[in-house]
């Protein structure tokens, strides 16, 4: 036990100060509640405020959770008498490249003025930046988007030009998602520092390590002493045969469930993140099952983009896609933890859809596009709309992010949807789906193209004109 008070944590405003004393008990100015902590020999605290929500960590643990969430304004992580803000986004991990934290496709707009439809304008601020830390990786995956390979290139941005990055992205209003991608973030040696800094500005990151033996139980303590937001892993497959034979990497599925289960163990919230191909769809009910039984925060589905690797990787046809679509949503009203989409914009077609005639949940489905929600910084500085949309808007070194996102011209015109072409330029559903801007890109070299997997488009059956 605490025999002596102990400050936990001072608030943003750093006007008040929350204690610990010997009954556990923690006073923020005076006023007596609970709190979520360890104490003087490193045994677990339970914490709750009165009044907030979205409290995550369960506290019967072996460990004690190092990480927590309280409510829309204010959110801590609590290790020993340290603590820093946390931001609080039901969205996290992340795909390499894609959108680890997207409210659902990872690229669709929805709105021509880059509006959301929960109030957020996309015009002026994205929801998530995903920073590729480096192109390095110990692994060399089949479908990989990077085309990761085992060195680090020389001009990688340094740790100083990182850390004005982080501050740029605090300066964003409201404030994004940061999300720390690869390659292997790991293979950075700057990557808890990099991680501290950003926590320290006030910016709290996520990360998408990859499978390989450097994964281990003490990098994964660090990630929850540190206080990332959550940490994302991949599962291509529900056993190793299959997630290790789609990847082409033995070993990456036990690493992944061991990381996952010890991740929880510690409080760290966690996301699955599957890719969705031909060879892999019908894994996807025994994934869910077993992201299920990981307790993951989030299930993230990324429908490939045939870019890097990838091109090679049988896609699935638009028909298919959409049986997919809508097993996703209706798996969704019952699961655990919540599913998203990256690059399938139109699964809010067939959310809403479901909703409206079968009456199954609210049909509402968030949504981010590749410039419109969305931007990817790569490991030299380039700003692009996404990770499979490699269109630079300039370079960090020279530009700020937010100057390269609000103004280039490339994310402008992703932005408007009056610069769509074809049946996604002419379907009523634009503003609120917009297709995959990175799919249109890879197959026709257009970003303004329509999505080639979108079931409408190649039907043409799109509905009624929209009104230009």
């Amino acid at each position: 036990m605490v025999t002596t008070p102990r400050t936990l944590l001072n608030t943003p405003e750093g006007d008040r100060r929350i204690e610990c004393d010997d009954r556990l008990l923690v006073r923020i100015d005076g006023d007596p509640t609970h709190a979520l902590g360890l104490d003087a020999t490193d045994k677990p605290l339970s914490i709750s405020l009165p009044g907030t929500q979205g409290f995550l960590p369960s506290v019967n643990q072996q460990r004690a959770p190092l990480g927590t969430r309280w409510n829309n304004d204010s959110a801590f992580r609590f290790h020993r008498a340290m603590a820093r803000p946390h931001h609080d986004d039901d969205t996290t991990g992340g795909h390499p490249g894609g959108s680890p934290h997207t409210d659902t496709s990872g690229h669709p707009g929805t709105s021509s003025t880059g509006g959301h439809p929960g109030g957020r304008d996309y015009s002026t601020a994205p929801l998530i930046v995903t920073w590729e830390t480096t192109q390095a990786c110990g692994l060399s995956c089949d479908h990989c988007r990077a085309e990761a390979t085992p060195d680090r290139h020389p001009d990688e941005l340094t740790t100083e030009e990182a850390t004005a990055l982080f501050e740029e992205i605090a300066s964003f209003d409201p404030q994004p998602i940061l999300v720390l991608s690869g390659g292997d973030p790991l293979e950075r040696p700057d990557l808890f520092e990099l991680l501290e800094t950003a926590v320290d500005i006030g910016v709290t990151p996520s990360v998408t390590p990859a499978t390989t033996s450097a994964l281990t139980h003490e990098v994964i303590d660090r990630f929850a002493e540190i206080g990332v937001g959550r940490m994302a892993v991949s599962l291509d497959g529900a056993s190793a045969r299959a997630h290790d034979g789609f990847r082409g990497e033995e070993g990456t599925f036990e690493t992944a469930i061991d990381a996952a289960k010890y991740a929880r163990e510690v409080g760290l919230s966690i996301q699955v993140n599957t890719t969705v191909t031909a060879e892999t769809v019908d894994e996807l009910p025994k994934i869910a099952d077993r992201a299920a039984r990981l307790d993951a925060a989030m299930w993230e589905v990324f429908f490939l983009v045939p870019i890097g690797r990838g091109e090679e990787l049988a896609q699935l046809s638009p028909e298919r896609t959409h049986e997919v679509m809508e097993w996703l949503y209706r798996r969704s009203q019952s699961a655990p933890y919540r599913v998203i989409t990256v690059e399938a914009p139109f699964y809010r077609r067939v959310a809403k859809r479901i909703a409206d005639e079968e009456g199954i949940g609210s049909g509402r489905v968030g949504s981010t596009g590749a410039g419109n929600g969305f931007v990817f910084v790569s490991h030299t500085g380039e700003v692009y709309p996404s990770g499979f949309l490699p269109e630079s808007a300039g370079n960090v070194r020279e530009q700020s992010l937010p100057e390269l996102y609000q103004d280039a011209p490339i994310m402008e015109a992703l932005r408007d949807r009056t610069s769509f072409e074809g049946p996604c330029g002419n379907c009523p559903m634009t503003e609120t789906c917009g297709g995959s801007r990175s799919r249109a890109y890879a197959v026709t070299g257009s970003p303004f193209a329509s999505d080639p997997l979108c079931p409408w488009a190649q039907t043409g059956e799109t509905g009624a004109s929209r009104t230009r």
